[in-house]
């Protein structure tokens, strides 16, 4: 309960009252992460991408989240230890690939992630395609901010390089890598489109897998 002397003033009985609140009124507002705004590609956009000279990131086709990785169990020889891609994603990632092919999006390297749903994206997508597999574009979301430093700082350094004129780079991995470094987490199969600057990269548009059937037709 609280005590009042009985000289106290109504008015320093209210003030007393209202000091916590107000101090709680100066806190200041935590900062507040602007949307990402997606880009849709256009026609014009895979025009460009056919003359070359962008990095695509490419995440992997939808899988089955029932079976989530067992972390931190995840052994990258043994895909039973992982969430795996369904059906959905395994023909979502053929006609994906499929989709680059017809567009005539030509790629001369290809950086993949060791887990067996990327790889199993990669497989359904560009069969028979040579591709290297990076560690360093492992899963993010389970790891600490310590872990993560490495991955996300080879993934801006795949988007910033510069690429084999006339051709593109792909990469092939994680929605939560592409969070962590530019707050964009794209669906299942999208197909990110950056332009490299020098040591820097500029988002250029997206390419969701619904969207390909209007700029092809």
């Amino acid at each position: 309960m609280l005590k009042t002397h009985r000289h106290c003033q109504p008015w320093a009985l209210l003030l007393v009252l209202l000091v916590p609140f107000a101090a709680t009124a100066a806190e200041p507002a935590k900062p507040v992460a602007p949307k990402f705004d997606e880009v849709l590609a256009t026609v014009d956009t895979l025009r460009q991408l056919r003359g070359g000279g962008f990095t695509l990131y490419l995440r992997h086709g939808n899988t089955d989240n029932s079976r989530p990785d067992r972390v931190p169990a995840v052994d990258l020889d043994d895909c039973s230890t992982q969430r795996p891609l369904n059906e959905e994603g395994k023909a979502v990632a053929a006609r994906v690939g499929e989709a680059i092919r017809r567009a005539r999006i030509p790629f001369s390297e290809m950086h993949v992630s060791p887990l067996c749903r990327v790889r199993d994206t990669v497989a359904a997508a560009f069969p028979k395609v040579p591709h290297k597999v990076d560690k360093l574009l492992m899963y993010v979301a389970n790891l600490t901010d310590d872990q993560k430093a490495p991955i996300i700082a080879r993934t801006r350094q795949l988007l910033s390089a510069p690429v084999t004129a006339g051709s593109n780079r792909l990469v092939v991995a994680h929605a939560p890598n592409l969070m962590e470094l530019i707050g964009y987490f794209p669906k299942e199969g999208t197909l990110v489109v950056f332009r490299p600057r020098e040591s820097s990269f500029e988002y250029v548009a997206s390419i969701p897998p619904a969207h390909w059937a209007g700029l092809l037709d």
